[in-house]
């Protein structure tokens, strides 16, 4: 399994969240689907970056914090992405914005590494097919993502 972190920020105080993503996607992966032949990315921007990008890919011209592109959900009868140097495959991007996961950790109360693994592990299961637009699927989602997390030992009052 690979997990790559790419830092866009390059500062020391983005550098201390690269290693939590790097577990909570790790982690996150390995325990939804028993195996480690997969690859991810997660990357950590500014603001006016995941603002572009949510706008080039949404079409909505906001900042936000967590944006997921994923490769993994395919359709019926095609071939997943893989990495021919590695034949792992490819489960899509994360995008994280270190400005509005600092905004939310002091929002709703915890730590940043917290609200780091929350974002990340969002992004995750997002990429493996969950989604919130339904009340049921988000009910879903946010047990998944607060199982995950507790298992982790990075519970809401981290």
């Amino acid at each position: 399994m690979k997990v790559e972190i790419l830092d866009d920020i390059l500062t020391e105080e983005s550098a201390r969240f690269c290693a939590v993503l790097e577990q909570v996607a790790t982690f996150g992966v390995k325990e939804e689907l028993k195996k480690d032949n997969f690859e991810i990315t997660v990357t950590l921007t500014d603001g006016e970056t995941i603002r572009e990008i949510n706008a080039e890919y949404r079409g909505i011209d906001a900042e936000t914090d967590v944006l997921s592109f994923p490769l993994w959900n395919i359709p019926e009868g095609e071939e997943p992405f893989v990495n021919p140097e590695t034949d792992d495959i490819m489960l899509g991007d994360i995008i994280i914005s270190l400005p509005r996961l600092k905004e939310q950790a002091e929002e709703y109360g915890h730590s940043p590494k917290r609200e780091a693994a929350y974002l990340c592990i969002h992004g995750v299961l997002h990429l493996l097919g969950y989604d919130h637009m339904e009340q049921e699927e988000k009910q879903q989602m946010r047990q998944r993502e607060e199982e995950l997390l507790a298992r982790l030992n990075l519970t809401r009052e981290d």
